[in-house]
Formats: C-alpha cells, sequence, structure tokens
C-alpha cells in the first residue's frame, strides 16, 4: 500500500482547540535502515507494527504495511529496539475532507511540534489551518526514525 503525506512545522497551538481527538503514542525502531525502516507503536490502546520503504524523491510517497499486534507482544518487542524511544501526544483535527495529525514531542524532542497530512493523491488540494508552518516533506531530518537517532534538541 502507498501512503502520500506532506509534513509541515506547526507554529501555534491553536490546534488543541480544534482537536477531536487526542492520545499517547509510544514507539521504537527493531531497522531504521532508510530502504526498509520496521517501526512498533503503542498507543493508549492499541499496538502496531509498520513497515516502510524508500520515499519517492520528492518525499510524498511510499510504500508503508502496518499490522495491528498484541500489546504484551509490543510491550516484548520494545526490548529489541534501537536507543532512542519517542514519546508523543498525537492531536487529530479536522481540515475539509481530510485529518491532519498533529504530533508533539516529548523527551530529546521536546520543542517540536508537527503536522501531517494523509493524502489519496500527490496533487490533492486541502485547506491550510493558521497555525501550519513551514512545510518539511522529504526532509529526512523530521522522519522520526531520524529524531529517534539526531533528537531535535541536539539541533
Amino acid at each position: 500500500m502507498q501512503e502520500i503525506e506532506r509534513k509541515y512545522l506547526v507554529v501555534s497551538k491553536d490546534y488543541k482547540k480544534e482537536a477531536f481527538k487526542n492520545f499517547h503514542i509510544k514507539q521504537g525502531f527493531l531497522n531504521k535502515d532508510p530502504q526498509r525502516t520496521v517501526r512498533l507503536r503503542m498507543t493508549d490502546d492499541k499496538a502496531f507494527l509498520t513497515i516502510k520503504g524508500k520515499s519517492t524523491k520528492n518525499g510524498l510517497t511510499r510504500f508503508e504495511w502496518e499490522k495491528e499486534i498484541d500489546r504484551n507482544e509490543a510491550e516484548a518487542l520494545f526490548d529489541l529496539c534501537e536507543p532512542g524511544i519517542i514519546e508523543k501526544t498525537r492531536y487529530l483535527v479536522k481540515a475539509g475532507d481530510f485529518v491532519f495529525e498533529i504530533d508533539e514531542f516529548y523527551g530529546e524532542n521536546e520543542g517540536l511540534t508537527v503536522a501531517e497530512i494523509e493524502l489519496n493523491q500527490e496533487t490533492d488540494a486541502f485547506q491550510k489551518p493558521h497555525w501550519l508552518g513551514k512545510e518539511v516533506t522529504g526532509e529526512i531530518k523530521y522522519y522520526n526514525s531520524q529524531l529517534s537517532e539526531n533528537p531535535y534538541k541536539r539541533w
């Protein structure tokens, strides 16, 4: 399955007033190779194993496979993850026909807030909320796998 998404920095906390849902995320990486990233993620009530392929040149599209797994299995797999566990709160905000996922990071990435929007096609138009800042789609340093190795506080 192909994932098409754009990524932006967030310039104000106004998105919190617009959010229809939020939840905590803990994630680690079993493999950070850019050709095939293997991510482990736990939310408040679920756990997932995700494999992502290499991004296209413009950074918009890449292969993504995701499978829900048992939370106990996920807890055990965290022991196998590479160093650099990421913790964040995700806020969901409706924008026209799409939903922005806004991640507010903690720990070594505290101070970073990033919004992502998943599209059906690379050319889809969408409403840009006033709290949306600079587009960082395709900038590798903003990938979660990279943030686990080179956290925002070290920039």
